[in-house]
């Protein structure tokens, strides 16, 4: 197949969009496809709105693709030049954005713009069941689509359920490890908020992810970290590549990330290979990974004194933290490798090229 891919920017960008937008160009040419990278500008939201009066972006569309995947990311861009297109137009949906917590007037707003962009596109892959259900909820109708779940299994974890265990009751102050974006949707904030209720308790955290995505709110949370007096009982790694991200993993015995909303959450699910619980928030697909009570704790969203409890739960008694982790690499295997889940994808665009007119 020849195949178009709409994306913003580069696809080495660091976030779990990206990564399975390249997990999925790898597959696809590894098994011999021609898959081309259309880049559009990254802008503002009202810049790519106009970016759908361009008559360049309008003939690129109208190139011969037997499938034209677009990343919904790029929705506001897309929205009328769609009409443009000559080849069946399929959308990665990883999540929508107005499923993510804003005012209501942008809420409202994004919702328009993306129902409008969605009702141009003839099949969807999503990467989680809760994701299908916000797109069917918005349009009012069942639509033409795959479900393939990212992967966990990229980092190469090997640890056995007696390892797993064993780290739970190692020496030392708990590990904990943040991984993700510093953006406001990742909860940062409220970890470092619950975190600081537990200073007389023994405890490290890791925390990795970009800087630059959002350097405001990366830079108030260096303040937080001083004003809170943590400075001392946290390590800021920035972006890490695979093996050093595998060595936090392997060290650590806890993940907590408590966003605001996530479409899937790949870091939810690479912690879980490893044996580490995971403590997020019970919003968008997180139950879909995280089982409460089971392989780690659901707590609402900004709720800060539930996280907080559930930290305290777990550094006061290793065993249940030692039956966590056991779970969590069990739970893990239920779930589809990246080739697994790339392979329906394949089958699915494999049948609309065969389909289409």
């Amino acid at each position: 197949m020849h195949i178009g891919l709409v994306v913003y920017g580069q696809l080495d960008q660091v976030s779990g969009g990206n990564l399975y937008d390249q997990k999925l160009v790898e597959y696809l040419r590894g098994r011999g496809h021609d898959v081309d990278i259309l880049s559009l500008p990254h802008g503002s939201y009202a810049r790519h709105l106009a970016q759908n009066f361009s008559p360049s972006l309008k003939e690129r569309l109208q190139e011969r693709y037997d499938v034209l995947l677009q990343d919904e990311l790029t929705h506001p861009s897309l929205l009328r030049s769609n009409h443009a297109a000559t080849a069946p137009i399929v959308s990665i949906v990883h999540h929508l954005l107005s499923s993510e917590t804003h005012a209501a007037w942008r809420t409202h707003l994004y919702r328009r713009i993306e129902k409008r962009y969605l009702q141009t596109v003839g099949a969807f892959v999503f990467n989680s069941h809760t994701t299908r259900e916000s797109v069917e909820e918005l349009l009012s109708k069942k639509t033409h689509n795959v479900v393939a779940t990212p992967g966990g299994d990229r980092l190469g974890a090997k640890l056995t359920g007696p390892e797993v265990y064993q780290r739970a009751f190692a020496e030392g102050p708990l590990r904990l490890l943040f991984v993700g974006n510093l953006i406001e949707r990742k909860g940062l904030h409220i970890l470092l908020e619950a975190l600081a209720e537990l200073r007389d308790q023994a405890w490290h955290l890791d925390i990795v992810g970009s800087e630059e995505m959002d350097p405001s709110y990366a830079g108030r949370m260096q303040q937080q970290i001083d004003t809170l007096d943590l400075r001392s009982r946290l390590t800021l790694h920035g972006v890490l590549d695979g093996e050093r991200l595998a060595a936090c993993y392997q060290t650590s015995q806890l993940l907590v990330v408590p966003s605001s909303y996530e479409g899937f959450g790949i870091v939810y699910l690479e912690a879980l290979s490893f044996g580490v619980p995971v403590i997020a928030s019970a919003a968008g697909a997180t139950d879909e990974i995280v089982h409460h009570e089971s392989n780690g704790f659901l707590i609402q969203p900004g709720d800060t004194l539930s996280l907080s409890r559930q930290l305290e739960r777990l550094l006061e008694d290793r065993g249940l933290l030692g039956r966590l982790s056991l779970a969590a690499l069990e739970s893990f295997y239920a779930h589809p490798t990246w080739e697994q889940s790339m392979v329906r994808i394949e089958d699915f665009l494999e049948t609309i090229a065969r389909d289409s007119p």
